[in-house]
């Protein structure tokens, strides 16, 4: 599983009884758009209990190949032998192959190389879960809406949120069993955002999505005065710690009612009301600390 830079972390494995070496890392050089796909099947793998020797013999792939394939090692691999070990996991084949697309442009496979892959491998029609449909029609509006505020483009914010939904059915399993899987989804979404989005001192930076506000657009006296508030205000934004922040651009930047709030990021009403009292409170703190313009 992909997991947010905030999320807790998890317990340690229990590896008692697993047999094998502890896998490699994913080799630095292993894209974003690569990472997307990648990582789950990673997790998948090591979830089953599956030897590499096993995973060679359901593959039919030699175990260089499936090395290398797992560690996002040498060249972008072969839509072949990446649904080899799709299948060989029992993970649907239709999400994987829509994120190895992607990361197959991102490493600069050309379109004609990329389709005779395809040729190689007739994919039988799969639907995702009827609870996963649900699920991303029902979130598919507001997660477009944050992601455009730090991504900027409809374009961008469309694709990313179709990567995270893809990832979400790859996981679902997972996510299904989880304490509150709207706040599994929405740690996906914020991780797969925060890796896309420009970062100014660390941190998102907000201060472009100024320009997408009606006060950018309007001719009005002292335009100048508001946009400058609105970017210190946006830069304090993207400051907050992370449920703060998501509160806040949903709230003032994507215009969300405060009722809905709770429901998209997985929180109960109170502790949503307590986030935003907070995010209040720390808004005010940075914007008295910053220093007065002329």
């Amino acid at each position: 599983m992909i997991r947010p830079p905030d999320a807790e972390q998890p317990p340690p494995p229990d590896t008692g009884g697993r047999r094998g070496r502890k896998p490699a890392p994913i080799c630095e050089t292993a894209g974003l758009s690569h990472r997307a796909w990648l990582e789950p099947v990673r997790s998948s793998v090591f979830s089953s209990g599956l030897t590499l020797d096993e995973l060679v013999c359901r593959s039919g792939y030699s175990k260089t190949r499936i090395s290398e394939l797992l560690r996002g090692n040498g060249y972008y691999p072969a839509w072949e032998i990446t649904f080899s070990v799709v299948r060989a996991l029992g993970l649907p084949a239709p999400p994987v192959c829509r994120l190895w697309t992607a990361a197959a442009r991102e490493a600069r496979k050309g379109a004609g190389w990329i389709e005779h892959c395809m040729q190689q491998v007739v994919l039988e029609p799969e639907a995702p879960p009827l609870a996963h449909q649900a699920f991303t029609d029902a979130m598919r509006a507001a997660y477009t809406e944050y992601a455009r505020a730090f991504l900027l483009t409809d374009h961008r914010a469309r694709w990313v949120v179709a990567e995270t939904f893809d990832i979400l059915w790859l996981c679902w399993n997972e996510a299904a069993t989880s304490r509150d899987i709207r706040r599994y989804a929405w740690r996906l979404l914020r991780s797969r955002v925060m890796a896309r989005a420009d970062h100014h001192d660390g941190r998102p930076d907000l201060r472009p999505a100024v320009f997408s506000t009606r006060e950018a657009h309007d001719s009005v006296p002292g335009r100048f005065v508001v946009l400058t508030e609105l970017v210190d205000l946006f830069d304090a934004i993207a400051r907050l710690p992370y449920d703060q922040m998501d509160v806040a651009v949903l709230h003032h930047l994507c215009g969300m009612d405060l009722d809905r709030i709770p429901h998209v990021l997985g929180m109960s009403p109170a502790i949503a009301r307590a986030v935003d009292h907070h995010a209040r409170a720390a808004l005010e703190d940075l914007l008295r600390s910053c220093s007065p313009r002329e």
